[in-house]
């Protein structure tokens, strides 16, 4: 998908200061958590048997890491009595066996890693596929979604469903459920093992369990909702940074810099507090966690004492059990913090759900129209349409274009005028009426024939980064270097082009700033000239070239329009005076139509509106 260079809607800015989440920071929680896991297992679904080796190597790894410590106490029990016999005269430390025991525990530990590491390559594969189906999935979406989902919300939102939203979910299924695998058998294993040792003092230790997740519970309760905070303003500082960099001029331009600093020292401030208090409560968990695994020692150590005083269990029984009991407290931190993923997960997860289960555009139709190129004969029969059903802003539009007619839409803000050529385009559908393309309904043909016959030049500017020339050939991809070089000089661009450093090969960059507004526009023009579509539609196409442009401009795009069926928008009416018909539109109707002399003789609403013009411009000259 091409980048669009287009500046971007207010608000919902996520960029670097918007990022990822810690470890322990909890997004905002999923409104359905079972439903939204049900989905993502159903996802998972695809990979059972890797995620059945996934657990089996998970399994394999931990156990092998928690026989360690057991083996390592035959090594210490060895050494122990090897130094109480040396010391009584009785015999001396076997060396042989205890080198056999730490190698033999060293290949545990090897093998151990070795698993862990497949185990971890698998989990990263079957997340990494996830994420790569759903973003193809959401951008397969955006290509069915109805244009009314893009106009009401900012372009970040839909942005940050790819991006941020799948980034989380990627990073938090690895995470939660390799960690969730392990800490699990961890738990489970060391128990079993603790119990092989001495029932009682696995008795002592497992006391600190219920300890240790009433204290993580109670940090995590108060740490949640400075976290959700922390999210929250980091959204809203990003978007007041990424609003105040792009307009930058604007803000010197009014003296704003105060105002703004205030505005963000006061979001910067809250966002210091809520950051603060989360870091700091969700720091605590660690020495807590620290302390009680600490007491648990000190219990093991005294007991152990006594047993091994008793004859009961050995030295190396205790020295395996204090490492199973820190074993033990680790495992439970992890959880608490698997919990604090899984919320993430889910959050993401969802509302990349939300998305995919949008309503969608009807693409294709039973039995479509198939035409071709058009001929470019219009009607517009009795069109009603609102944006929502209680508003109607199209009221019985009704008008008949013939093939290769230029048809001029003015009136005053708000009238309607580019909402009729997005339901020419099928970006909306009419509530009621009818609009026909050469006799056909619009709405029987296939979304992409209809469009394959016009083409648009809008007012807003839209280049994707790359060359000159791929940005000419975006209309038609299979046109000639020859072909690409006319329609330049048809739209008397190509001389420029030829002055700019490497010419049509030049690389537009990111937002286009390397060539001027007008330029970008003129460009813009002989992309829709090189496509050669039978129907026009020019929203503005002028509007951001100077006078002298204007007029060489206003001469391609009639020999462009020649034989087109083409539809004008336009405010300035000097650039519309042979149209063939003018449509003057106030508050959804027509109220007038015809051509300018005719519209002027009328001395209706075009003449006023066209001798306001000449009036202004007379008292701007004046």
């Amino acid at each position: 998908m091409p980048e669009k260079n287009q500046s971007r809607p207010q608000g919902g800015g996520h960029g670097p200061m918007g990022g990822g989440r810690g470890l322990g920071a909890p997004g905002a929680k999923a409104k359905d958590f079972k439903g939204t896991l049900k989905k993502l297992l159903s996802y998972m679904g695809a990979y059972k048997f890797a995620l059945g080796v996934v657990i089996v190597f998970a399994a394999i790894s931990t156990i092998f890491n928690i026989w360690g410590p057991k083996i390592l106490s035959k090594a210490i029990t060895e050494l122990f009595n090897g130094l109480i016999k040396k010391y009584q005269g009785t015999g001396g430390i076997n060396f042989d066996k205890i080198g056999e025991t730490l190698l033999f525990m060293l290949g545990l530990y090897l093998v151990a890693s070795l698993f862990g590491i497949v185990q971890g390559w698998i989990m990263s594969t079957i997340t990494q596929k996830i994420t790569y189906r759903m973003r193809k999935e959401i951008t397969e979406k955006i290509n069915r979604m109805p244009m009314n989902y893009f106009e009401s919300r900012t372009t970040g939102e839909v942005l940050s469903r790819i991006t941020n939203d799948v980034d989380t979910l990627g990073q938090s299924l690895n995470q939660s459920v390799t960690q969730l695998i392990t800490s699990a058998f961890t738990i489970v294993g060391v128990i079993v093992m603790m119990l092989t040792i001495s029932v009682k003092m696995t008795g002592v230790a497992i006391l600190i369990v219920p300890i240790s997740m009433l204290l993580i519970a109670f940090v995590v309760k108060f740490s949640q909702k400075h976290f959700i905070t922390q999210q929250k303003y980091l959204g809203i500082i990003n978007g007041q940074v990424e609003e105040t960099v792009g307009g930058y001029n604007i803000v010197r331009l009014f003296n704003d810099e105060e105002n703004s600093l205030k505005e963000f020292s006061e979001k910067n401030d809250v966002l210091f507090k809520s950051a603060w208090k989360s870091q700091f409560l969700s720091g605590l968990m660690q020495p807590i966690m620290n302390f009680v695994g600490n007491l648990g020692y000190v219990a093991v150590a005294i007991v152990g004492g006594i047993f091994a005083y008793n004859g009961t269990i050995t030295v190396g029984d205790i020295q395996a059990f204090i490492q199973y009991v820190r074993n033990l407290t680790q495992p439970i931190a992890q959880l608490a913090q698997v919990s604090n993923l899984l919320q993430s997960m889910a959050a993401a997860a969802e509302r990349v759900f939300e998305f995919l289960a949008e309503d969608e555009e009807d693409q294709t139709v039973e039995n479509p129209v198939k035409i071709g190129r058009a001929k470019g004969e219009v009607d517009f029969e009795h069109v009603h349409f609102g944006y929502t059903p209680d508003k109607i802003i199209i009221n019985d539009f009704n008008s008949h274009v013939d093939p290769g007619q230029t048809v001029a839409i003015v009136g005053p803000t708000g009238a309607g005028k580019t909402t009729m050529v997005k339901l020419l385009m099928r970006f909306y559908d009419v509530n009621s009426g009818a609009i026909k393309i050469d006799g056909h309904n619009v709405k029987d043909f296939n979304r992409a024939d209809l469009r394959k016959n016009i083409g648009m030049v809008l007012q807003d500017t839209w280049l994707f980064k790359g060359t000159i020339m791929d940005n000419l050939r975006y209309g038609n991809l299979e046109a000639t270097d020859e072909e690409v070089y006319a329609a330049a000089k048809a739209a008397h661009v190509h001389h420029f082009i030829e002055t700019l450093p490497g010419g049509y090969q030049m690389e537009l960059n990111e937002d286009s700033s390397n060539i001027s507004q007008g330029q970008k526009q003129l460009l813009t023009i002989a992309r829709a000239i090189l496509a050669d579509k039978p129907i026009l539609i020019l929203d503005e196409a002028t509007s951001s070239v100077d006078t002298r442009t204007e007029a060489l401009i206003q001469h391609a795009m009639n020999n462009l329009m020649a034989g087109r069926t083409s539809f004008v928008i336009a405010h300035r009416l000097s650039t519309i005076k042979d149209a063939d018909k003018i449509l003057y539109m106030q508050d959804g109707d027509i109220k007038e139509q015809g051509t300018h002399e005719e519209l002027l003789e009328k001395g209706g609403y075009y003449a006023k509106l066209y001798n306001s013009q000449f009036e202004d411009l007379d008292e701007a000259t004046a």
